[in-house]
């Protein structure tokens, strides 16, 4: 790989990740009511939004190595309490940050000044030296060593943030994060609860004493690290999940069955599996999503590595390879064994939209025939994201990619159809992109997920391209509605270039100007100088169509920016409920107390899910400041400076 003169874009300007409405926040508030205009549908009545995102505690060295996806995770909410159901609405505003072992060290080390984990970028930058990587590892390793000596007042048993997503399962609500099990968080306060391991959750009066992911023995730590994205199954309500390791066979598999609803394929107790092995995968990837429908899974295994293997190859730890493969591995739900394997083109996909299987049915024998596994993803043609996420410029390839595999610069929302019809043979029969318009962060109707689902929303930018965008920090000022059905029934009638190929070729610019009623993309525009965040969907009760509801995005005014571009101190965000059948009216905006820091995914979540939630029998909290007051011998007060030396050394 070559590198560009400016691979640490941030020498010349503030990090573009650690300013702005990127920066973070510090104060945290309980429920707080808040003011709105407009009208806030009845639907939302008892329920509550909740985002989740890298939040830094330690940041006082900006300077630093940082990237977007680092950071303490903060979860925000806005709940709406009514005290029935036809009472007024009260939005409350509350922001917390999810009391990982990481972050309660964090704050109870006072020399700490940067964090304690080395960033992503790091990691990530083609210019980090062996002997860079190698200090940032072993300072975490001494700073968790410290944990466990006395002094200590928050042991770091994982390493995981829970900065990335948030859902919910079987009674709990779940902060994810790829560097471990998810994190119980308590709904609507956002307290959090405990550590939850498949079998059992920290916090819970009636834990079971199971092992859980990653089971025993000495990699046991590393596998039990889950995907930030796991998938809950509105039928079967069970919890699907992958587990992505350095070691072999490199990702593992788990199915936790729902203790509170009956399974409708099998007996809830049967379809528990942990960590199972999920065949033909070769080395250690960076794997963020993955793949589900009703009968089958879909592991993606592309040629972008996370291996520490790779500084004894004088490669960055997490390396793209444009020349390689991108591979998608489908086995059906219960049988990892059975996997087969899909080649195409290199790609990058963190985020897929939806899967789904079709069939036909045998009236004679009375089963159902799988004749393929279709997937919508946003699809991106190089890693610059990961790179540009951290403010450092992609490497050039040394290595030229053939022309007729030669892509532009665009991350778009793409259909995948994988062919069952000859079991000798695996084919992709159909793999191109929707639309031209740049499109991430998807969402979908939660009750539509893992069925042919009619529509796909998301976000863009409409000012430049996604390549331009990639040259700054990404800010979205375009929600999206995308009629993936009736688009993917166009591209099957006239099928596009397979993998460059787009049904519908129109800029931004061209779909915003249609009036046409029935287009099948839908456009909602921020104002100028607004942008947006990640959108849910809220269904509308009884609705007669399946875009018949709301979404929920923060957004904030960037007129709120000083002139060198921070953040005024008194600066706000709003939500906006977005009426999402025409995508056009914002019927009610919720004024919040404070800004929201652009983040990552979040969720909606019902007065069920809240009303519905498993008894808490302890929160996490601060530790406690007792041990402070108790006499403290010679040799403790010549431990506790040593350990004040080795901090502020590492800080």
């Amino acid at each position: 790989m070559q590198h560009g003169n400016d691979n640490r874009l941030r020498q010349k300007s503030p990090h573009p990740y650690l300013s702005g409405n990127f920066a973070p926040i510090q104060h945290i508030q309980p429920l707080t009511p808040c003011l709105f205009t407009g009208i806030i549908p009845r639907e939302l009545a008892g329920g509550e939004y909740v985002r989740n995102g890298g939040n830094p505690v330690a940041n006082e060295s900006l300077g630093r190595d940082a990237h977007w996806f680092d950071g303490d995770g903060m979860l925000t909410g806005v709940s709406f309490r009514s005290e029935n159901e036809k009472g007024a609405i009260e939005p409350e505003f509350v922001n917390r940050y999810v009391l990982t072992d990481v972050f309660l060290s964090t704050v109870t080390s006072p020399a700490i000044r940067t964090p304690i984990l080395p960033s992503i970028a790091t990691l990530v930058n083609p210019l980090s030296s062996l002997l860079t990587i190698t200090f940032r590892i072993l300072r975490t390793l001494v700073l968790v060593l410290l944990s466990h000596l006395p002094g200590s007042k928050q042991a770091i048993r994982k390493i995981s943030v829970a900065n990335t997503a948030i859902v919910f399962h079987d009674g709990r609500a779940l902060a994810t994060c790829e560097s471990g099990p998810p994190m119980r968080i308590s709904l609507p306060g956002l307290e959090t609860v405990g550590w939850f391991n498949g079998d059992s959750c920290e916090g819970e009066s009636h834990a079971a004493a199971g092992l859980g992911f990653g089971g025993g023995g000495p990699l046991s730590f590393f596998r039990e690290w889950t995907t930030a994205h796991p998938r809950v199954d509105p039928q079967t309500h069970e919890l699907l999940l992958f587990h992505s390791t350095f070691a072999p066979p490199y990702v593992q598999y788990s199915i936790v069955a729902p203790q509170r609803h009956k399974s409708s394929y099998r007996d809830s107790g049967s379809n528990k599996a942990f960590n199972a092995a999920v065949p033909g995968i070769r080395s250690a990837k960076m794997m963020h999503d993955f793949g589900v429908s009703k009968t089958h899974t879909i592991i993606m295994d592309l040629p972008l590595s996370l291996d520490p293997l790779n500084l004894a190859k004088n490669r960055p730890v997490v390396a793209y390879d444009p020349r390689g493969r991108s591979r998608f591995g489908v086995f059906p739900r219960y049988q990892p064994e059975r996997i087969r394997w899909f080649e195409t083109s290199a790609c990058c996909i963190f985020h897929t939209a939806n899967s789904w299987h079709s069939s036909t049915a045998d009236p004679v024998l009375g089963t159902e025939r799988i004749e393929s596994i279709n997937m919508l993803a946003c699809r991106l043609t190089s890693a610059s994201l990961v790179f540009s996420a951290g403010a450092l410029a992609a490497p050039v390839p040394t290595a030229s990619v053939p022309a007729h595999e030669q892509e532009e610069e665009q991350c778009r929302l793409y259909y995948y159809n994988f062919c069952f019809d000859d079991d000798s043979a695996n084919v992709i029969k159909h793999q191109w992109a929707l639309s031209a318009i740049p499109f991430e962060f998807p969402s979908i109707r939660d009750s539509k997920l893992m069925s042919a689902a009619k529509n796909i929303y998301g976000c863009s930018v409409s000012d430049s391209s996604f390549g331009a965008a990639l040259g700054r920090a990404v800010k979205m000022n375009a929600l999206v509605k995308v009629d993936v059905e009736t688009l993917i029934a166009r591209g099957k009638r006239n099928p596009p270039t397979p993998v460059s190929g787009c049904v519908d070729t129109r800029s931004i610019s061209e779909i915003l100007d249609s009036e046409d009623a029935n287009d099948p993309i839908k456009i909602f525009k921020m104002p100028e100088g607004w942008y947006a965040q990640e959108s849910r969907f809220v269904p509308r009760h009884d609705g007669l169509s399946e875009d018949d509801g709301w979404l929920l995005s923060y957004v904030f005014d960037e007129s709120q920016l000083q002139g060198d571009g921070e953040c005024k101190p008194n600066a706000t965000s709003e939500l906006w409920i977005i009426e999402a059948k025409s995508m056009t009216e914002v019927v009610a905006r919720v004024h919040l107390p404070q800004r929201v820091p652009y983040g990552l995914h979040g969720n909606w979540f019902s007065g069920h899910d809240i009303q519905s939630q498993r008894p808490i029998h302890r929160l996490r909290s601060m530790p406690s400041d007792e041990v402070e007051s108790r006499p403290v011998s010679p040799m403790a007060q010549a431990w506790r400076a040593v350990r004040g030396v080795i901090e502020w050394a590492l800080s």
